[in-house]
């Protein structure tokens, strides 16, 4: 017997409408909301149930005394600091490369900021650490023991607690940009060492006015990647 399909159309639109959001209100984000949606966030799988994923949530002073200390760093002796781990490709591989100079592209192109090194595009670089005026911040963390498979497992909690979020009004965005300052997050927010500070997150209501949040950036379609064997 055939079982209807079964359409839910609120949870494509969160997927739909999912993008990483660089400027935001100062709407505040409920704790008790957090807690739901890391709640939500926890249903991710894991392997073996291993769920190896720490989040330490920032709010208010804590959030700003964080990133006025990474601003610092960033600012006036970025050199010092590198992540703990490979982010990217030790040689720019293609089609990759060109996709990321295409982002950049257009993302800087929104802000009328020139894609090369200069004040204006280092002082949009540094509103990373400042989670971009979310109300909150998070990071997470994995440790350091663990195989790639526990880092597949963090991705799939991180894309649940995003598509959580925005089905409930909320916005985010994923920030590597964290990784490197693993030094200064870790003393701050009490941080094991046996712990790799992997990324950071912004969480909250987005600035419908501000330029960088105008346009979605493109996607492939699913016949230009997968392939289907019958």
């Amino acid at each position: 017997m055939e079982t209807e399909e079964v359409i839910r159309p609120g949870f494509e639109d969160a997927i739909r409408t999912r993008r990483s959001i660089r400027r935001y209100l100062q709407t505040p984000v409920p704790k008790e909301l957090v807690f739901r949606l890391l709640d939500l966030a926890a249903r991710a799988p894991s392997n073996s149930n291993t769920q190896p994923w720490n989040v330490y949530v920032l709010t208010g002073r804590a959030k700003e005394a964080l990133s006025a200390a990474i601003v610092d760093a960033h600012r006036h002796r970025r050199s010092e600091h590198s992540e703990e781990y490979a982010h990217d490709a030790r040689k720019p591989l293609e089609p990759y490369q060109s996709r990321r100079r295409d982002f950049g592209a257009r993302l800087y192109g929104r802000l009328n900021i020139e894609y090369s090194e200069n004040p204006q595009r280092d002082a949009q670089i540094a509103r990373n650490y400042q989670f971009f005026g979310a109300p909150v911040g998070l990071i997470f963390t994995l440790r350091r023991e663990l195989g790639l498979g526990s880092w597949v497992d963090l991705g799939m909690f991180m894309q649940t607690l995003m598509l959580a979020a925005r089905g409930h009004g909320l916005d985010t965005c994923a920030q590597v940009s964290f990784a490197k300052y693993h030094r200064l997050i870790k003393p701050r927010l009490a941080i094991d060492e046996a712990e790799i500070v992997v990324c950071g997150m912004a969480l909250g209501h987005a600035d419908p006015a501000a330029p960088e949040n105008d346009g979605w950036m493109p996607r492939l379609s699913a016949r230009e990647f997968a392939r289907f064997f019958d």
